[in-house]
C-alpha cells in the first residue's frame, strides 16, 4: 500500500508535522504496511488546541452563512473525492474498499444534511401574555452554541463518524477539536485538510492526533470544552462521563444488537440481509446483527439459508473489489474472538461455519448455534464476524430474549403481524426499531442512539445540532 502524505495536525489553523511525543506511524491491519505517519500529540498540544477553539468562539468570526456554504461545499468536494477517502478508509482500517466507497457517501450525506439543518435552525416565541405576569411582554428564544466541543471518534468508521461529530458542530457554530482513533486518523486528517482548505477560520477546527490515554484523557478534563461528543466501547465511554461529570457528554456506544425472525416474516430475506449485516467491515460496527432468534418452525430453513450465505462471503484483501470480509483492526481482536467462540463450544454451542482464522491471518465468518446465554457471544459485544442462533417457541419468548442484555441501541424484527411490530416497538427496550429489517441498518438523518450501556443521546445532525446548542431566552418590554 502506497503510504498518504499528510500536512500533520491541525491546531488554529497550523498543520504541526510533529507532535509533543514525536510521530507515529499508522500500520494496515491487513499487511501491517505503513499507510501514514502522524503527529503524537501530548496535553500541551491539546492545550493550545482548546485554546484556540475557545478564542474562534470569542471571536465569532464564522458567521452561519459561512458555515452553510463550507458544509455545502464540503459535500460537493467529497463527492468528487469518493475514491480518495475510500482508499484511504479500505487501507487504515481494512474496510473492503465496495464498503468503503458506501462510507464515503454517507459522509456527503452527512454534510449535506448538516448544511439543511443550518438554515433552519431557530429559536421560538414564547407566550408571555399568556400569564398576568407577562402582559406586556414579548418573549423569543435563541439557540446559541454551547461551547467547545472535544469531539472522540472511533476507528470502524473513520470518515463518516468524524463528519457526524464535526458537521452539526460547525452547523451549531461550536468550534471543535477532533481525535480520531489513533488506528485511524488518515480519513479525518483528509477531511480536515480538505475543510482547511475551502476557507474553515482558524480554531474552528482543530484535529490532535494521539493516544486516548493521553490526548483523549486531556481533552475530556479540559475546563475549556463544554461539550464531550464520544463514540466507542461502553466501559470507556461510562469512564468519560466520570471523569467530566459538569460537561455535556454525550455517549454513542456499542451493542450486542438482537435480530428476531418470525414465522409469518420473510425469512428468506432476513437471511439474505445478515449475510451482510451480521459480517460487514468483519462485523465491526455498534449495529452489527449478532444475536438472532428465529421461531422454531422456520429455524432449519433459515439456518440453512444464512449457512449458505455466510460461506459463499468472499475473503482478502480490502483494496480487492471482490473482497467482502478482510482483517479485523488488530491481531488481538481477532485473537479474543477466537476465544469467545470456543468459550461458547465449551459451554454447549455448536459451529455451523467459519470461526477459523485463514494463514493470511483473516477470521472466517462464524454462524454459532445454541451458544448459552451466559457466554461472551451472547452477553457482550463481539465486534467480531460472528452471529449466534437461538431457536424460540414463541414470539414473547422472542421478546424477553433480545431484551435479556445491558445494551439497547438497535434490534430488528421480521413479521408480516402488523400486531406484533407495534407489540415489538411498545416492548423491545432499544434506542431504534426497525420493523422487516435487519438491526443494522441506518440512515444518516435519523435519530440513531441507544439506551442502557448503548448511551445517552441521538446523533444524525438535526439531533446532535440541537444537543450542541442552548435555549437562551430573550424577554422584551417596551
Amino acid at each position: 500500500m502506497t503510504p498518504f502524505e499528510l500536512p500533520g495536525m491541525l491546531i488554529d489553523g497550523e498543520w504541526p508535522p510533529t507532535g509533543e511525543e514525536g510521530t507515529t506511524e499508522v500500520r494496515a491491519p491487513y499487511d501491517g504496511s505503513v499507510v501514514a505517519r502522524v503527529p503524537a500529540a501530548g496535553p500541551h498540544d491539546v492545550n493550545r488546541a482548546v485554546a484556540a477553539a475557545r478564542t474562534a468562539l470569542d471571536r465569532d468570526d464564522f458567521p452561519r452563512a459561512d458555515r452553510i456554504r463550507v458544509l455545502e461545499q464540503t459535500a460537493a468536494a467529497l463527492n468528487t473525492r469518493l475514491a480518495h477517502f475510500a482508499r484511504a478508509i479500505a487501507c487504515e482500517a481494512a474496510k473492503p474498499i465496495a464498503t468503503a466507497r458506501g462510507e464515503a457517501r454517507r459522509a456527503v450525506e452527512t454534510f449535506a444534511f448538516s448544511a439543511a439543518e443550518a438554515r433552519r435552525l431557530a429559536g421560538e416565541v414564547v407566550p408571555m401574555d399568556a400569564s398576568v405576569a407577562g402582559a406586556g411582554k414579548l418573549g423569543f428564544t435563541l439557540r446559541v452554541p454551547v461551547g467547545v466541543v472535544a469531539a472522540i471518534s472511533p476507528f470502524n468508521f473513520p470518515l463518516n463518524l468524524v463528519a457526524h461529530k464535526v458537521a452539526p458542530a460547525i452547523a451549531a457554530g461550536c468550534p471543535v477539536v477532533l481525535k480520531p482513533a489513533s488506528q485511524t486518523p488518515v480519513s479525518a486528517l483528509l477531511l480536515a485538510e480538505l475543510l482547511d482548505g475551502l476557507g474553515v477560520p482558524p480554531g474552528w477546527l482543530n484535529v490532535v492526533t494521539g493516544s486516548g490515554s493521553v490526548v483523549g484523557d486531556a481533552l475530556v478534563t479540559h475546563d475549556d470544552v463544554a461539550y464531550v461528543t464520544f463514540t466507542g466501547s461502553a466501559p470507556v465511554g461510562w469512564a468519560i462521563a466520570g471523569k467530566a461529570p459538569r460537561k455535556k457528554v454525550r455517549l454513542e456506544l456499542g451493542s450486542n444488537s438482537p435480530l428476531i425472525v418470525e414465522t409469518d416474516g420473510d425469512w428468506t430475506r432476513a437471511a439474505e440481509k445478515t449475510r451482510t449485516a451480521g459480517f460487514a467491515h468483519a462485523g465491526q460496527s455498534c449495529i452489527s446483527t449478532q444475536r438472532i432468534y428465529v421461531h422454531e418452525d422456520v429455524a432449519d430453513e433459515f439456518t440453512a439459508a444464512l449457512v449458505h450465505g455466510v460461506e459463499s462471503l468472499r475473503l482478502g484483501d480490502p483494496l480487492d473489489e471482490h473482497t467482502e470480509v478482510s482483517a479485523l483492526i488488530s491481531k488481538d481482536d481477532t485473537a479474543r474472538v477466537v476465544e469467545w467462540i470456543e468459550e461458547a463450544v465449551t459451554a454447549g454451542a455448536k459451529v455451523l461455519c467459519g470461526g477459523d482464522v485463514t494463514a493470511e491471518g483473516l477470521l472466517r465468518p462464524a454462524v454459532v448455534e445454541d451458544a448459552p446465554p451466559t457466554v461472551h457471544l451472547q452477553r457482550d459485544e463481539v465486534f467480531g464476524p460472528v452471529v449466534t442462533l437461538t431457536r424460540y417457541r414463541s414470539f414473547e419468548e422472542a421478546l424477553a430474549l433480545a431484551n435479556d442484555a445491558r445494551y439497547g441501541l438497535q434490534a430488528g424484527v421480521f413479521t408480516s403481524d402488523l400486531g406484533k411490530a407495534l407489540r415489538a416497538a411498545r416492548t423491545l427496550r432499544f434506542g431504534g426499531v426497525m420493523i422487516n429489517e435487519v438491526p443494522t441498518a441506518r440512515v444518516d438523518q435519523q435519530p440513531y442512539g441507544g439506551v442502557r450501556d448503548s448511551g445517552n443521546t441521538r446523533e444524525g445532525p438535526a439531533y446532535a445540532i440541537r444537543e450542541m446548542t442552548e435555549t437562551r431566552l430573550v424577554s422584551l418590554e417596551p
